[in-house]
């Protein structure tokens, strides 16, 4: 893609953005104050797809973490996860806990607003059912095929 700011006769400044095959066409009315480059890398979608997972879970605990939200056992459960998954991708900063110690602080690294979560205890239990409750919401994991170990005669 190449930027042209164009001074048209009448002293107006003017942008205009061309791609590259579309250069020979171009042929801007007024004087040519100044051009430059910026070259646009495509990523197929599969690159992205773990920034669009971050970004969505983000999303998804931004709204259930909401103190206007009214929580359930299970979106407390999801939120919870969320706010696990989140930390550990340094979107939500820990602060300690409230002072009656039921609910972890959490800072939004973007916002510096305070969320306040459940404290719970990570059970297999627990990760079984945020599994069941995810497979309702992305569908059922794709199941690897069992590959047999080689025998040793």
């Amino acid at each position: 893609m190449v930027s042209h700011l164009v001074r048209a006769e009448n002293l107006e400044i003017a942008r205009y953005d061309v791609l590259d095959s579309h250069l020979g066409d171009f042929s801007p009315k007024g004087v040519l104050a100044c051009r430059w480059v910026h070259v646009f890398k495509f990523r197929p979608k599969e690159q992205n797809s773990a920034l669009a997972l971050r970004l969505s879970a983000e999303n998804l605990f931004l709204t259930l973490a909401d103190p206007s939200t009214e929580p359930t056992p299970e979106t407390t459960r999801l939120v919870q996860f969320l706010a696990l998954m989140l930390e550990r991708k340094k979107v939500l900063r820990p602060r300690g806990m409230t002072a009656d110690g039921a609910r972890t602080r959490l800072e939004h690294a973007k916002t510096k607003q305070i969320y306040e979560v459940p404290a719970g205890e990570l059970t297999p239990e627990f990760f079984v059912a945020v599994q069941e409750q995810l497979s309702v919401l992305v569908g059922e994991p794709k199941v690897a095929a069992k590959v047999d170990a080689p025998t040793v005669a």
